[in-house]
């Protein structure tokens, strides 16, 4: 009785290999197939159908036959490292990383962005983040003396392919000259809404992420000089509304515990 536990063991690892790949790896002996053949569907179709709802796009962009090899490969190769079944989509997307990295192609250059443009939409809705309080005290006249802060539930983001664009009726073969440049925000009615950036526009949000002990007169007078403006006034103007409608839509929020910059 000593090895009970090493043989018991053994068994499940041989009854998991056998659930992942039953072609190469043969049945524990001694348990009806029938038996096993419900284990091996609904295991399967449990992963398939939750990758299905969280890809939509890339089931529906590779067709039923290609999606399922890859949900496959995905079952039979990939090693989770978290049992929680909302981060599975997560580890799909590290699986097709890791095959791009490994110079093992995914079915489509595009699959991981893709992948990661469907995915993060989840990461958002699930994310814990509170939407911040906006010091109502500071007028839209007022903004470019105070720092703007970057709100937690608005994610810029940056992608080499249209990620917006991908389907079945669109798949380029190489990505175009300039990124996509998007943005992620989680609205209070809790729906996840995304929206194309200007390349100016993306930067300004990415400063106010990287350096939000700035004031918003500050950032737009680098951003300036980043775009090499001569007409630094007319810029300010003008990135003082672009900052007025990002407040207004919960992009950027002043805290009430901003300093006014002099």
């Amino acid at each position: 009785m000593n090895d009970a536990p090493s043989r018991l063991r053994a068994q499940q690892f041989e009854l998991t290999r056998h659930l992942r790949d039953p072609n190469a790896s043969p049945a524990p002996a001694g348990i009806e197939d029938r038996r096993l053949g419900i284990y091996r569907d609904l295991l399967f179709n449990n992963i398939e159908g939750l990758l299905s709802g969280n890809f939509p796009v890339i089931r529906k962009l590779l067709g039923e036959e290609r999606w399922e090899r890859l949900v496959r490969d995905f079952y039979r190769d990939y090693r989770c490292h978290t049992p929680l079944f909302a981060e599975i989509a997560r580890e799909f997307l590290r699986y097709l990383q890791e095959l791009e990295a490994a110079d093992a192609p995914p079915p489509a250059p595009f699959l991981p962005e893709l992948a990661h443009y469907e995915w993060v939409e989840l990461a958002l809705q699930l994310s814990d983040a509170q939407a911040p309080c906006d010091d109502a005290g500071i007028g839209d006249s007022e903004l470019l003396a105070h720092a703007p802060q970057l709100s937690p539930l608005a994610w810029p983001l940056a992608y080499a392919w249209p990620v917006h664009r991908l389907g079945p009726d669109f798949q380029p073969d190489a990505p175009p000259p300039a990124p996509t440049l998007v943005l992620l925000r989680r609205e209070a009615d809790g729906e996840v809404r995304f929206s194309e950036l200007s390349p100016l526009a993306y930067r300004l949000v990415e400063r106010i992420g990287e350096s939000p002990q700035l004031s918003a007169r500050e950032q737009l007078q680098a951003l300036a000089q980043e775009a090499g403006s001569d007409d630094v006034a007319a810029f300010l103007e003008l990135g003082q509304g672009l900052l007025r409608q990002m407040r207004a839509s919960g992009v950027i929020f002043f805290p009430r515990a901003a300093n006014p910059s002099a």
